[in-house]
């Protein structure tokens, strides 16, 4: 991998999702994220990533969600994506950004009917008494837009995780793995070898 050194680590892992999305059978854009909670306690789980640019990487949820509130008060996560087909990994840390109104309106335009009306039923994370409530909750907004278009909920958006490091791992024979660490400089990147 010492070829990939010299390179952009966005353009390069535009090219490894493009590689997955080609051999994964499922989701090759379901990513780990990482958050810390008030007292430092992390959490994990996995979400879909929505758009990858030289900004960053962005992902959408409820601002209420635990994972929102948790970015409310630490805004930083990691990323992990693992794509055992290719078997290869890459990890991404670094602070995160909430994204503009803009590119949150346009994002939630492009989601099916359902899960726009399920944005609005769902009090993401909350406790629940049982499924016949979220469904009923799902149907009251069915009525609630009926006939007109479904706006995007004030608490809804989406989040940009701003790289400060990129990790590429490719799997090699006897546990022998390739490491090359990106880290964001004033320049740019500089790149590392890492021992597997």
């Amino acid at each position: 991998m010492d070829e990939i050194r010299t390179r952009d680590p966005i353009a390069l892992f535009q090219e490894w999702l493009a590689d997955a999305t080609a051999s994964e059978p499922n989701d090759p854009t379901a990513m780990t994220l990482a958050t810390v909670d008030a007292e430092g306690r992390p959490a994990a789980r996995i979400v879909l990533l929505k758009g990858v640019d030289p900004r960053g990487f962005v992902f959408y949820t409820n601002h209420n969600s635990r994972k929102g509130q948790e970015l409310g008060t630490h805004p930083m996560a990691a990323l992990c994506f693992h794509w055992k087909s290719l078997r290869r990994q890459v990890r991404i840390e670094g602070p995160v950004e909430t994204v503009t109104p803009e590119e949150a309106d346009a994002y939630f335009k492009t989601r099916a009917h359902i899960s726009q009306l399920g944005a609005w039923a769902s009090d993401q994370s909350k406790p629940l008494d049982s499924r016949d409530t979220l469904e009923a909750r799902l149907e009251a907004m069915r009525v609630r837009f009926a006939g007109s278009e479904v706006t995007r909920p004030p608490n809804w958006s989406g989040y940009r995780v701003l790289p400060h490091r990129i990790e590429f791992w490719r799997d090699q024979p006897f546990r022998l793995h390739d490491r090359i660490v990106f880290s964001r400089t004033q320049e740019g990147w500089d790149t590392e070898r890492l021992y597997p």
